[in-house]
């Protein structure tokens, strides 16, 4: 028997060399790393806000050239975030029975897609499941189900002005009771949590977005500017501007932080 495994490796070389020098020609650059690894982490930690703020159409800016046919190099493309997607979330406490037949199903989905836009659809609505599925993943290991659905509708509602007693009404329960739950369950109260969880959506709208502090300040339906600022500073150590400047695409987790301190001096 011959062993054309030189051959086919010089075929391999010869194919790799022309693909790179075409990039080149274009100009072509893959999708910034560090934005793709908080893309699947964010997944990962149930954010929806952050996901949809980092999340970048299939066979946009950065995305290679799988296939000639337009519909099919968008499958190949959708097939490869979603094994990507599934392996970050196993490691991060997805069983991996759910996240494989998760994956399946998804694929089978895109599988069936004509256009380019049912397939674009999909992958929106692929990122979506996998996101909420994580948070619930999350959430469950640790609080009670009325906290949990707090913590979702806060999720949903950080772009409006969010009351305690819109969620108590949402939950049926009293306001003492869920004051003192929610405490109690998260080592914070119901308005600090609100307030920190709009700073990490501020935070990561400065690094991603190309908003201005008062157009952020607005979406997340601060009272004012000079409050925004002033609590992004109180949860941060710096103010927005500041933070701008420094671009960091990692930040830290507030919620945890702002536990531990108080965990510390207690």
């Amino acid at each position: 028997m011959i062993n054309n495994s030189s051959g086919d490796d010089n075929a391999t070389n010869k194919r790799m060399f022309e693909h790179l020098f075409a990039q080149r020609e274009e100009n072509f650059e893959h999708a910034s790393f560090d934005r793709e690894i908080a893309f699947y982490e964010s997944i990962c930690t149930g954010d929806l806000e952050k996901v949809k703020l980092l999340a970048t159409p299939l066979c946009s800016g950065g995305y290679g050239n799988l296939s000639k046919d337009p519909l099919r190099n968008l499958k190949y493309h959708f097939v490869v975030s979603v094994a990507m997607i599934t392996r970050f979330c196993i490691s991060s406490g997805m069983t991996p029975e759910e996240a494989y037949n998760l994956s399946d199903v998804y694929i089978m989905k895109a599988d069936t897609c004509t256009t380019e836009a049912e397939v674009h659809d999909m992958h929106d609505q692929m990122i979506t499941g996998f996101t909420k599925r994580m948070r619930t993943v999350r959430n469950t290991r640790v609080y009670s189900k009325q906290v949990i659905r707090a913590i979702d509708y806060i999720s949903e509602h950080l772009h409006d002005k969010i009351k305690m007693q819109d969620v108590v009404d949402y939950l049926n329960l009293s306001l003492p009771y869920f004051s003192r739950l929610f405490k109690s369950e998260l080592g914070v109260t119901f308005s600090e949590y609100v307030t920190i969880k709009k700073v990490e959506v501020a935070a990561d709208m400065i690094r991603y977005s190309g908003s201005s502090i008062l157009e952020i300040s607005n979406i997340l339906n601060f009272s004012t500017q000079s409050y925004f600022i002033k609590v992004f500073k109180k949860y941060t150590g710096t103010t927005p501007n500041e933070y701008k400047k420094k671009y960091n695409f990692f930040g830290n987790n507030l919620l945890e932080n702002t536990v531990h301190n108080k965990n510390s001096s207690s």
